[in-house]
């Protein structure tokens, strides 16, 4: 199921945190960095949000009084732990997870698989694992964004939320 994400900005980055992070703490950092408080934009398929967590997706949440840690929470089951994050390198890691959060576990996975040269079925199995961890993550990871913005541009509101999503991207590139 796509969890569909609110484009706003929170401004907190990993630096200003203990440096003692666990991989998670330091991409839910930059992740929730580009992601905002509470909105309801009409224009958004997700609708009411807070955090990067749509009522959409999450019809049994309230949505106006989750918290931060509940976020937390929500992201490490969905998103982290279903891109078994913990074992890839941390650049692929990091893009795969806030790509996760934008548009889907198994999109987001696909995209790696293709950037990988793997089968593209959407799952994070030994293959796709194997193939991370042997290539240069670095190179991996541009191409994995360099799909991700290709796909974007096709999106029907990529007009009132591509320029954020392009930025989310080239952020995400710097903080590697």
């Amino acid at each position: 199921m796509r969890k569909h994400v609110s484009r706003g900005t929170l401004n907190l980055h990993p630096s200003v945190f203990a440096i003692d992070m666990s991989n998670f703490d330091h991409a839910f950092m930059i992740v929730i960095g580009h992601e905002g408080g509470y909105v309801d934009n009409p224009a958004d398929p997700g609708g009411e949000t807070k955090y990067g967590v749509s009522k959409r997706s999450y019809p049994d949440v309230d949505i106006k009084k989750l918290t931060l840690d509940g976020a937390k929470s929500i992201y490490k089951e969905d998103y982290w732990d279903r891109v078994r994050g913990d074992e890839l390198p941390s650049p692929i890691g990091l893009s795969l997870f806030d790509a996760a959060v934008n548009a889907g576990v198994k999109q987001a996975t696909k995209w790696l698989q293709r950037a990988l040269k793997c089968p593209d079925d959407g799952i994070i199995g030994p293959q796709t694992i194997n193939a991370a961890q042997k290539l240069n993550a670095y190179k991996i990871v541009a191409i994995f964004n360099g799909l991700r913005l290709k796909a974007a541009c096709d999106l029907r509101t990529f007009d009132n939320f591509g320029k954020g999503w392009s930025r989310r991207i080239a952020q995400n590139l710097i903080d590697l």
